[in-house]
């Protein structure tokens, strides 16, 4: 029985491009694409699909936050992360919410559908670089006395306040960031203030030199 898969992107020639590597598997087969969060949702609604393969970096409501609400509402269907960034920046934080795997779009072909096999099967799928990660971050969550080293800023801050805190370095202004993320402009304030006292930055100049120079940006 063929494995029913779900590409959600938000860019068309990318969606293509992932269908025409599965397309080399006789057991997988693409049968719903989406180019949005909610689209995706919908999709998932109606039943059928097997593994979700979805982008973390989409306009409205990020993957991280689609992943959330997928686990809340179907725990057992796996979900394969798919990313541009480096591995550091969201792999932990994407297991840490339920993700089935964590794939960047420059893998080869034979490991993305290695990848998609494994967590239709129940398993999790993480390679290298990701499983040192996770150690590491396991090590962290040890406890005081464990010798680890500080986690990266992006384990540091919690999954709305690392939301925050990319849109500010980007330049984005607190009311561009309330509409981005459906939230009241003060709430976005309290979590800048949050962020600002965490990450021990003055302002969001501050806050962008500290992005570059952690390659969060």
């Amino acid at each position: 029985m063929a494995v029913h898969v779900l590409i959600c992107d938000d860019h068309l020639i990318v969606r293509q491009g992932i269908k025409q590597v599965l397309a080399d598997a006789p057991d997988i087969e693409v049968t719903a694409e989406a180019a949005s969060g909610p689209e995706a949702l919908a999709r998932v609604r109606q039943g059928g699909i097997d593994v979700v393969l979805l982008d973390i970096a989409m306009p409205q409501r990020d993957g991280l936050d689609i992943l959330r609400q997928l686990k809340s509402e179907a725990p057992k269907l796996p979900v394969l992360m798919l990313s541009t960034y480096p591995d550091r920046q969201y792999a932990v934080r994407s297991l840490k919410l339920g993700a089935a795997g964590y794939l960047n779009k420059s893998a080869d072909a034979e490991q993305m559908i290695d990848a998609v096999r494994k967590v239709a099967r129940g398993g999790l799928f993480i390679t290298g670089s990701v499983g040192e990660l996770l150690a590491g971050a396991l090590s962290t969550a040890s406890g005081p006395g464990a010798g680890a080293e500080e986690p990266p800023l992006a384990e540091q801050l919690s999954h709305r306040e690392y939301q925050v805190f990319r849109l500010l370095a980007e330049g984005r202004s607190v009311g561009e960031i309330a509409e981005q993320l459906v939230l009241a402009p003060n709430t976005v304030s309290t979590y800048r203030a949050r962020i600002l006292g965490k990450t021990g930055t003055r302002n969001d100049v501050e806050l962008a030199l500290l992005a570059v120079r952690q390659a969060l940006l």
